[in-house]
């Protein structure tokens, strides 16, 4: 049971939550600010929960809408494989929202109005992405989620608890950490893009077929490399230089992804995907605090 739990809660997906609450506090350092250790771990393991419970909803409605079948490319799943019944991956899914919401109190009393904002606008979306009457993964908009949500929110937020600001770096921070999570989004839908057609799951790699799909993945790499060298400009030279470190693999990954069609070998380049992102959110954040 434990082993399944384990797997359904996605644990190679949840660098996502983590290195944004791990940049922010770095950046809070660079900027001059005072680290709030409370802050920083209140907000890891809420966004932790958050992203959990997301993960089991997603297990489960998939199944329920045929997006998840036997067919699959990607790693097998709870409710499709029956070791979880539909009712308990959904229990599973709302507990992990109420211990997100229990962790967020002490963070809405430091951080006021704005964070229940954020707080509940999370939560909301989290069932949203794959739930409810307009769920973003099946209209395409799970890639744009993504980037607001694991980045310019989750960066932002942490940093406005410490601060009490949203300044312009914790902006583009936010921004570069949120493309690099939806590299592994428009991987995973690239290659489910066949068996989520059949059940009219139009996500965005859906919309734009196959090859503009990998170009999305080179488009969101260069934009958040891109953006890079406004940390040169603020005269960050270890946050500068030290990312460029995770570029050979990231290459590496795009140029696979764009040689090959869908197959179990993308379960691979999602891994290191994933590893690119948390490498890159890594050096960050040891360039803002030894810069």
């Amino acid at each position: 049971m434990i082993r399944v739990l384990w797997q359904t809660m996605r644990p190679k997906t949840l660098t996502a939550a983590i290195i944004p609450v791990l940049v922010a506090t770095a950046l809070v350092k660079a900027q001059g600010g005072e680290i709030l250790p409370w802050v920083s771990v209140c907000a890891l393991l809420s966004a932790l929960m958050i992203q959990i419970g997301t993960n089991f909803i997603n297990d489960a409605i998939d199944f329920d809408k045929g997006a998840d079948t036997e067919t699959r490319l990607g790693p097998e799943r709870a409710t499709q494989k029956g070791w979880l019944s539909r009712q308990q991956v959904m229990a599973l899914g709302f507990a992990s929202f109420a211990i997100a919401l229990i962790l967020g109190v002490p963070l809405v009393l430091e951080g006021g109005w704005p964070i229940v904002a954020v707080g509940l606008a999370s939560l909301a979306m989290g069932y949203a992405y794959t739930g409810g009457p307009f769920p973003l993964a099946y209209v395409g908009l799970g890639d744009l989620f993504v980037v607001i949500f694991f980045g310019l929110v989750a960066v932002g937020g942490v940093f406005f608890l410490h601060t009490k600001a949203y300044p312009w770096p914790a902006v583009v921070a936010g921004l570069q950490i949120g493309l690099l999570a939806t590299v592994l989004i428009a991987i995973n839908n690239l290659r489910d893009l066949d068996q989520d057609r059949l059940v009219s799951k139009k996500t965005l790699a859906v919309r734009l077929g196959p090859r503009l799909g990998r170009l999305e993945v080179l488009g969101l790499v260069v934009a958040a490399y891109g953006l890079h060298f406004y940390w040169w400009s603020e005269g960050q030279t270890w946050a500068f230089w030290l990312p460029w470190l995770a570029l050979p693999l990231a290459v590496k990954v795009v140029w696979t992804l764009l040689r090959t069609g869908a197959s179990r070998e993308y379960n691979r380049l999602l891994a290191q995907a994933s590893f690119v992102h948390m490498l890159f959110g890594v050096l960050l954040s040891i360039g803002f605090i030894y810069r």
